[in-house]
């Protein structure tokens, strides 16, 4: 491995970089916060070959975002649940502007015409 793949990993927001006592460091939580979300099925963090959790930027900032949710007292359940229905609905608008977009890209071309 070169140290241009090494950036190329760290540069990619779901490579695997952080260990769970890293993870749970840089949001300011505890370890046993990491693993109910993770029971709760809001990130499923890989393991290494050792069997270790590992966490990507991606999910580091999912978890944030529960984090923040249970701070201002939302039960870790129904905080969860809300950051999978955020990032649902993220995607489903990126989606639909990417359709606008492609939808706006045909009706500004001219038409085929038939041979």
């Amino acid at each position: 491995m070169t140290a241009g793949d090494t950036n190329d990993r760290l540069d990619d927001e779901d490579y695997p970089a952080y260990s769970m006592g890293r993870a749970a460091e840089l949001l300011g939580t505890t370890q046993g916060f990491l693993r109910a979300i993770g029971e709760a099925r809001l990130i499923t963090p890989l393991r290494s070959a050792g069997g270790h959790r590992r966490y990507s930027r991606y999910q580091l900032r999912i978890a944030a975002r529960a984090r923040e949710l249970v701070d201002q007292g939302t039960p870790i359940e129904a905080a969860c649940r809300i950051v999978i229905l955020e990032d649902q609905l993220e995607e489903a608008q990126r989606i639909n502007a990417e359709l606008r977009r492609l939808g706006a890209k045909a009706a500004a071309s001219p038409p085929e015409q038939l041979s």
